[in-house]
Formats: C-alpha cells, structure tokens, sequence
C-alpha cells in the first residue's frame, strides 16, 4: 500500500544524492516509493566486511564510518559519510560482499533499496545504472588515492590529507574555523592514515600548539585550513 505523504518525504532527501541526479521528479517519486526506512543506534552496525551485500543505503540522518581489516590485522578507517551520501553501493552489483564495515557512529536513519529492487530500477531507468557506474567508479579512484598516500607519502602529509578530507565530506562553518562534528578519536585519527597513536598524537599537538587547529573531545576545529594544505601539498606556507 502506498503511503504518499511518506513517500514525498523520501523523495525530497534524493534530491542532492548523486545516484539519482538528472531524474525527474515523478521518477525520483517512483524510486522512493520501492525504499524502506532503517534505524541504526550508535555504536551498531549497517553490515560487516566480508558480509553479502543486499542493500543500498542514502543516508539521510547520522554519521557513517567504514573501517577495513587488513590481511595483516590492521583496522583502517577508510571514510566518514553524512546525510545525502549513498553507501553499500556494491548491492547494486549483484553477488556481492561488502569491502568495509558500516558502523553508525552517532543514530542513523538511512533509505534503504534490495539489491534485486535497484536492479530492476536501474533496468527501468538507464539514467540510474550510468549514475551508479560513475559512482562506483569515484569510490574506485577515491580509495587507489589513498592506498597511494599510505604508500607513498610521510605520516605528516597522510595526517593532513585525512583532517582536510574530513572538513569536506562533514565539516560545518563555526566561530574561528571549519568544525568536523565527529567525536574521532586520536587512534580514529591514526588508524585512518596508518599510523601509530604516538604519531598521530604528536603531530596534532604540534599543530594545536602552532593554531592550525584545536581539538575537544567531541569535535576538531581547523582554524587555518590554507597552513593544513600547505603541509599535506608540502608547498610553502601562505604569507600572512
């Protein structure tokens, strides 16, 4: 039974998704229409590595983080995803198995598809299978950038670049800087850009002391974002 009024709403929070862009309206309606409403309290899980993957997610409350364990044992936190940001796209492959861990870091709400239903969608709406291919095929590019920086540069660069992807993918305009509205712990911080605690740790005290940041329990403050770029680029700092 269709429920309209539920239905407008899950097809307002598509809007700005990157899977659904150049739909039309009564097409993103349609879409809406096949989702189902997932809640995931904090600290729980949307599914674990190595797990099949049978949904597509558009989160449109929460914070999603996604860790990867390495042959060697080693825990990774791959990305941090915010509302209107799709994940579990690898559903949409069909005989699938989630690279990463989905965990809710603060409650989550999320618009979930079947893997048969956004199949069949995509089937009904070509515009859908070409989003998703480009998609999937930014996640690619994306993490091949971070294997390269785990590879190839020094912590301090690594440390950097993760602060600064951060700022873009959930930070907020707040008094005196760009606020990351995540409660990341240093060993977060140090399991991102692989690197140990002791590392990480010194390296954001060295900054807090310079002004570059500042840092609380729950949240980070860049307060010069132009000094973090310079590091991570290893270009001279701007001129005052």
């Amino acid at each position: 039974m269709k429920n309209n009024a539920r239905d407008e709403v899950y097809a307002r929070h598509l809007r700005g998704v990157e899977l659904f862009q150049g739909l039309t309206a009564q097409v993103r309606a349609a879409i809406a229409q096949e989702a189902s409403l997932r809640s995931v309290q904090a600290g729980n899980f949307f599914f674990h590595q190595g797990d099949p993957a049978t949904v597509l997610y558009v989160l449109i409350e929460g914070r999603v983080k996604f860790t990867q364990v390495t042959p060697e044992g080693h825990s990774v936190l791959l990305r941090v995803s915010g509302p209107g940001e799709m994940f579990g796209a690898v559903a949409a492959l069909g005989d699938a198995y989630h690279p990463a861990t989905g965990q809710a870091v603060t409650p989550c709400k999320a618009l979930g598809w079947s893997s048969e239903g956004i199949n069949a969608l995509m089937e009904q709406y070509p515009r859908l299978a070409l989003n998703a291919i480009r998609f999937l095929a930014g996640r690619v590019s994306e993490f091949q950038d971070r294997y390269r920086e785990l590879a190839t540069q020094r912590v301090e660069r690594r440390v950097a670049h993760a602060l600064l992807r951060l700022m873009h993918q959930i930070g907020r305009e707040a008094p005196g800087g760009t606020q990351i509205d995540l409660a990341m712990s240093r060993q977060d911080i140090a399991e991102m850009t692989g690197t140990t605690l002791f590392t990480a740790s010194r390296l954001l005290n060295r900054w807090e002391a310079e002004g570059i940041i500042s840092t609380t329990r729950a949240v980070i403050l860049v307060r010069r974002p132009n000094l973090l770029a310079a590091i991570a680029e290893e270009t001279p700092p701007p001129t005052l």
